[in-house]
């Protein structure tokens, strides 16, 4: 694990992010990093003032065992199975760096502060189980500021009302498109409503809406190298920026309408976007790009440990690089429809992909611990 010490010596562009109202959240978490000091530097130098995680990070934190070898033990003495086991451990990690961040949501009012944990990704396509697990997940970490990530799945849409509606905090992932985006949107104003009705008092609700950006790239680069014209290869690295930046758009529209306005007389809060994947892949491009290009109050952006250190030492916080951009934006994703690179198809590639994705990390990390509890059990026998 790299250190965090290059983000804390120098938060001079960190500082200019949060001045523009951006939230730096860390899209990382492990107990190495919750023993060691490591977050609570980073949440202390005012360098992250949020977790996320996912199921591949904690495949990358478990599946390696460093950290978890006791509780591992535990656990295999008691005879749980895998499933249980890998519970008790993301949750115990999840809770624990809540504790660490409550400072931080107590002084912002719960905007920030927040930890991240998914439900299980083998239940992304079924509606019921979804809700069921965040219910069951907001109840094992038991802190106010955790929040339940839900994949914007088209049986997501329905468990993000519910769980809404239920007053659980939630973080709606894998969302590429604009169409979905606004759905997602949809979904949360219907669970605020429900929470109305139910007596529930909206200001205790939060959410942010992960919008992906460097895999709409990738995917879009892909085809336009294939493609391999001038103008093709002159759109590459465009259509991220634009895709997001459309979404932004989307959310003005949507949190200056009457539905929503009804429901901010209420006490709620807006659904704030949130930059996914902004780790740069490309190494043509500058490793703070989905950052500098990215700044529009009312977001969050979640990094890898290497963007925000990137950020730190040499990111280019120059103001507002979204709301200008809207009608180039347009223009970028028209020019690569006009290739014939199909946005809908390449949309609907990222989501089934980040949804098979997660299950495969979800799926290794069930096998590494299913390994480790079967030896430590050996072992105390």
């Amino acid at each position: 694990m790299s250190t965090v010490t290059e983000a804390i010596a120098t938060p001079g562009a960190l500082k200019r992010l949060a001045d523009e109202g951006v939230s730096i959240w860390l899209d990382d978490l492990s107990r190495k990093r919750i023993t060691s000091g490591s977050l609570a530097e980073l949440v202390a130098s005012g360098s992250a003032v949020g977790v996320t995680t996912n199921p591949s990070i904690f495949q990358a934190a478990i599946g390696s065992g460093e950290g978890y070898e006791e509780q591992l033990a535990d656990l295999a003495v008691r005879g749980v199975t895998v499933d249980e086991a890998v519970r008790m451990m993301t949750t115990a990690d999840v809770r624990a760096a809540a504790d660490i961040l409550r400072d931080v949501y107590d002084a912002t009012g719960g905007r920030d502060g927040r930890v991240s944990i998914e439900v299980d990704p083998r239940l992304a396509h079924h509606t019921e189980a979804t809700v069921a697990e965040a219910k069951q997940l907001a109840w094992l970490v038991d802190r106010p500021n955790v929040m339940i990530k839900i994949p914007a799945t088209r049986a997501g849409l329905p468990a993000i009302t519910e769980v809404i509606g239920l007053g659980i905090s939630v973080n709606v992932t894998l969302i590429f498109s604009l169409e979905r985006y606004r759905e997602v949107m949809d979904a949360y104003l219907a669970g605020l409503e429900k929470a109305r009705e139910r007596g529930v008092d909206l200001s205790t609700i939060h959410s942010v809406a992960s919008f992906f950006v460097s895999r709409v790239d990738s995917e879009i680069d892909k085809r336009l190298t294939a493609l391999g014209t001038d103008g093709a290869l002159a759109l590459k690295g465009r259509a991220a920026l634009a895709n997001a930046r459309l979404a932004y758009e989307a959310y003005e529209e949507v949190f200056a309408s009457g539905r929503w306005q009804a429901l901010e007389e209420a006490g709620a809060n807006r659904q704030r976007p949130l930059w996914a994947s902004t780790g740069v892949k490309d190494p043509a491009y500058k490793d703070t790009l989905y950052v500098d290009e990215l700044v529009a109050p009312g977001t969050v952006n979640t990094m890898p440990e290497a963007t925000l250190n990137a950020v730190a030492d040499h990111g280019e916080i120059t103001g507002d690089t979204v709301t200008g951009g809207y009608e180039q934006a347009r223009a970028d994703l028209a020019a690569v429809e006009r290739l014939g690179i199909s946005y809908d198809e390449v949309v609907q590639q990222l989501e089934d992909e980040g949804v098979a994705k997660f299950e495969a990390a979800w799926q290794e990390l069930l096998d590494a611990v299913a390994t480790s509890l079967k030896s430590k059990g050996a072992d105390a026998r």
